[in-house]
């Protein structure tokens, strides 16, 4: 999501699952601090697999961004927004906060940071009326609790 022209971008990236959006600012916009941004979401979000995205310059070391992460990325069609609408419904409601042809570099990380906790925060129909957050939440437990399952197979077998 961007503003002014050179102003800084906010990087949205949503979790398909639990809907969840991550919001990172880069003021100096270069493909290193795409790539930068992408792994500071990684370590908060290490459940990342997959990032569907448009086709922007940002990304044109897309191959070298997916070895970084060890993730796969794919591209929606050009002017195929509904093919990413749960990014630009986030982006929709970023813009209640921050207004189309804002200069984001004016916004502090921890006022983007606040937006991105609101919006993990809102429960949501297609979610059964959970918020992204708790959805992310129990996934974890689970995970955890799968694991703790086969440790426990896995120690009766020896």
């Amino acid at each position: 999501m961007s503003g002014k022209t050179g102003k800084g971008i906010i990087l949205v990236v949503a979790d398909r699952k639990s809907r969840a959006p991550f919001l990172e600012k880069i003021t100096d916009i270069t493909i290193n601090n795409v790539h930068l941004a992408f792994l500071k979401i990684q370590k908060r979000f290490p459940e990342l697999k997959t990032i569907t995205t448009d086709n922007d310059l940002l990304l044109q070391r897309h191959k070298e961004l997916e070895k970084l992460l060890n993730i796969t990325i794919y591209f929606c069609h050009p002017y195929s927004s509904w093919e990413k609408g749960t990014v630009e419904n986030i982006n929709g409601c970023i813009r209640k906060d921050i207004p189309k042809g804002s200069d984001i570099s004016r916004y502090s990380k921890q006022f983007i940071r606040k937006i991105e906790n609101k919006l993990q925060r809102k429960f949501m129909d297609c979610l059964d009326h959970f918020t992204p957050l708790e959805v992310i939440i129990k996934s974890r437990k689970q995970k955890k609790r799968r694991s703790a399952v086969k440790k426990s197979k896995a120690n009766h077998t020896n």
